[in-house]
């Protein structure tokens, strides 16, 4: 399928089914600087949602207080607790806690590779496309925004780009995708590559 005709809307949902059914190996990009020792399970829901004309991305901006990544622009999820029944289940929750999408609304496609960060977490991130209307109510306390970017524009590789920066006297790349006044980077960046990398093998 073109690219063109892949971003449209009618289309997108049966071609990303068609990708999810034939599941293959592929490489997923990695953090620099992955601590030693025991990685903290984590899951964040990717998603995907059929707005008209194209397909779009939902994404968060957390709140400048937080203690970890505070500002920064992220999926919904966090850490697996031990309640949860599996990786997908913590998606799913910590994106009704903080965006109050719930789950009826979220048609799950599968999971990506794991992804290994910086600051210790082992994530699973679960991809599902939402069928508008739905009703969001972020967390004040978590999150600070709601956005939505076009897929088209997270897939295209010329929007990926590569920075760098010194973290305790140690050079790190990552990678970053600005849009707007966003600034998306780092571990979201990285699973948006693994995303696209997975779509396009």
């Amino acid at each position: 399928m073109d690219s063109p005709q892949r971003f449209r809307t009618a289309s997108t949902i049966d071609w990303l089914r068609q990708c999810f059914s034939a599941v293959g190996e592929f490489e997923s990009p990695a953090e620099d600087g992955i601590p030693p020792g025991p990685l903290r399970p984590a899951a964040v829901l990717v998603p995907i949602v059929l707005r008209q004309p194209e397909p779009t991305l939902l994404l968060t901006r957390r709140t400048d207080h937080l203690h970890h990544h505070p500002g920064q622009v992220s999926f919904p999820g966090g850490r697996v607790e031990e309640h949860d029944r599996s990786p997908i289940d913590t998606a799913l929750r910590e994106t009704e806690e903080e965006i109050r999408l719930l789950r009826q609304h979220v048609e799950l496609l599968g999971c990506l590779p794991q992804y290994h960060t910086g600051t210790g977490f082992d994530v699973t991130p679960v991809v599902g496309v939402v069928t508008p209307p739905f009703e969001l109510v972020p967390d004040e306390f978590e999150v600070a925004e709601v956005f939505e970017v076009p897929l088209s524009f997270l897939l295209d590789v010329s929007n990926h780009q590569r920075h760098r920066i010194e973290v305790r006297g140690r050079m790190r790349e990552y990678y970053a995708m600005p849009y707007g006044p966003y600034f998306i980077w780092g571990a979201t960046a990285g699973m948006i590559v693994s995303l696209q990398r997975f779509l396009d093998r």
